[in-house]
């Protein structure tokens, strides 16, 4: 698809897939399947029914849930109203939330009230307690002062200013659809579509603005490197709230007309009996969860010759039969600034050159390699920092100055190290900064850190991320205790579980001397240094950390 297309939309790809692919099964939950064209009336339904509340063009609207077919509509029906979409992470802590609904100005709220252990409802009312008194349609709140609706899955009846899901449909009925064709009619590509929060190398996550271009083309580009095909069954764990569960998942399942399988979370036995009962050909599920998948007891007797399309290092591989390495998404380079993927070659491609590079700039991106210190472009086969721009770039981080955000070409300053070959390929070898990323996940060692801040016993917190071969990397916090005070691990954790989600909590504590931490001259405390003694501490102990067993050498 040409890039500047004028369908390069939410709303106008709903009707372009559901008009394709009819009554073929868009989605599959919890034993039931949702059609396309099922999916586009639930679309177009939620989309009157926000206009009956009040939602106009540009507002922007949280969405609170788990992967479920409700989250496919709200994402499509906020689209296609010219809304701005803000997936809020399900693994949030309440502050966390609290911080990307007022940052982001979100006016609307959709959710559910549970998931799991996460009572997510009464978390929004012992919080706002405002919001459990007010009126329908009568919300204000000073913590949340953009805030005037919410909607929630489950409820029987409305709960102060929260509607039931049923009485935010029934709004849909002064609404016509002829008033939802104008308005979809008058959003274009240009147009904010998401806000995605990732946490960055501040304290705080950052919201990553993309325009409605930037995910629906990526979706039409992925169906093709990932070569999906109507009669593809896609299993994937990648959640929604990150650009790699719509751009890599759910959209290039659309635009190839197969059908999404879903789980709100991920249980290994579960994704098991999903991926044999629905014949899933692809399973899209990050490292730490594919080993999970291998090792499960029961996966050795499972039928799983389904499955085609997966990354042949992933253990399933061989439980399906695959015996070669004939498709894989290594061979690419991305970032939630770029909606996923800005650096690919098709999944298809010769294993040898699939293991060699990360790929080549996809059509309408540009990528080069610059001095991280002036910003110089430097020559081919040159190592140096990794600046991307292009036609999924976005257009900033929501309230931050541009010129703060993209060099003075105009391109996105990535922080990676990596150099291009005389051929065009794009060769990754590292971060220049000190985010770890664990599970998929980036996590900012300085929001860590921060948390830490109200600990009386410490005196030094310095995370940092060792190397892990399912994970990518662990947390594992260095902690230097007030004089006098012991460092009780367990505590430290159970602490932090409290103020920061799950996946940020450190793997380990380690307690270290004063002494032995090393300085930058302006007193900044020596990240590598300490990342070696963290690492040889854990190999000295045989630490086990999810499966895996560090020994020296």
């Amino acid at each position: 698809m040409e890039t500047n297309d004028p369908d390069l939309t939410f709303g106008r790809f709903l009707s372009t897939v559901a008009r394709r692919h009819e009554d073929r099964p868009a989605v599959w939950f919890e034993a039931q399947a949702t059609s396309y064209r099922e999916l586009e009336a639930r679309a177009r339904r939620l989309a009157r029914a926000l206009v009956g509340a009040g939602v106009v063009k540009g507002a922007r609207v949280a969405v609170h849930m788990a992967n479920r077919p409700e989250w496919i509509e709200s994402a499509f029906a906020i689209g296609m109203i010219g809304g701005v979409l803000v997936p809020v992470n399900t693994f949030a802590s309440r502050d966390e939330f609290d911080y990307i609904m007022r940052h982001s100005d979100a006016s609307f709220l959709l959710m559910q009230p549970t998931l799991l252990h996460h009572a997510f409802l009464e978390d929004l009312f012992d919080g706002h307690p405002e919001i459990e008194t007010a009126a329908p349609h009568r919300l204000h709140s000073l913590a949340l002062p953009q805030l005037r609706g919410v909607a929630c899955l489950g409820l029987d009846a409305d709960r102060g200013a929260v509607l039931a899901w049923d009485n935010l449909l029934a709004l849909a009925d002064g609404v016509s659809d002829d008033l939802v064709d104008a308005l979809c009619d008058e959003v274009e590509p240009s147009d904010d579509a998401v806000i995605i929060y990732t946490s960055g190398t501040t304290s705080v996550p950052k919201g990553v603005v993309h325009m409605q271009r930037a995910g629906v083309l990526q979706g039409w580009r992925f169906a093709e490197l990932m070569r999906f095909e109507a009669e593809d069954r896609v299993f994937t764990t990648y959640p929604f709230f990150w650009t790699a569960g719509i751009a890599m998942s759910l959209l290039p399942a659309m635009a190839s007309g197969a059908c999404v399988l879903l789980q709100e979370t991920f249980d290994a036995a579960a994704a098991l009996d999903l991926i044999e009962s629905q014949r899933a050909t692809v399973v899209h599920a990050w490292p730490h969860q594919q080993k999970a998948l291998g090792e499960h007891p029961t996966a050795a007797a499972r039928d799983l010759t389904s499955v085609r399309k997966v990354d042949f290092s992933a253990p399933i591989a061989k439980l399906a039969g695959i015996e070669r390495d004939v498709w894989g998404t290594g061979a690419s380079y991305g970032a939630s600034e770029t909606f996923t993927i800005s650096s690919m070659i098709a999944a298809d491609e010769p294993v040898e050159i699939r293991t060699a590079t990360s790929g080549r700039p996809l059509p309408g991106m540009v990528v080069r390699i610059v001095d991280p210190e002036t910003g110089d472009r430097l020559p081919a086969g040159t190592e140096g920092e990794i600046a991307v721009k292009g036609v999924t770039l976005m257009r900033g981080y929501h309230k931050v100055l541009p010129e703060l955000v993209l060099d003075r070409d105009g391109f996105f300053r990535s922080q990676d190290a990596g150099s291009l070959d005389t051929d065009g390929y794009l060769h990754w070898s590292g971060r220049l900064s000190n985010m770890i990323k664990t599970g998929g996940a980036n996590v900012s060692p300085i929001e860590i850190a921060l948390a830490l801040e109200p600990h009386p016993k410490i005196k030094v917190a310095v995370p940092v991320g060792v190397g892990h071969p399912t994970l990518g990397e662990v947390i594992v916090l260095c902690a230097v205790p007030v004089a006098g005070e012991t460092l009780d691990e367990q505590e430290i954790r159970a602490f932090l579980r409290n103020r920061l989600a799950a996946y940020k909590v450190p793997k380990r504590v380690l307690t270290f001397e004063a002494g032995e931490l090393s300085y930058t001259g302006n007193q900044k405390v020596q990240v590598e240094p300490l990342l070696e003694a963290a690492r040889e501490r854990l190999e000295a102990e045989k630490a086990v950390i999810d499966g895996y067993t560090y020994r020296a050498g």
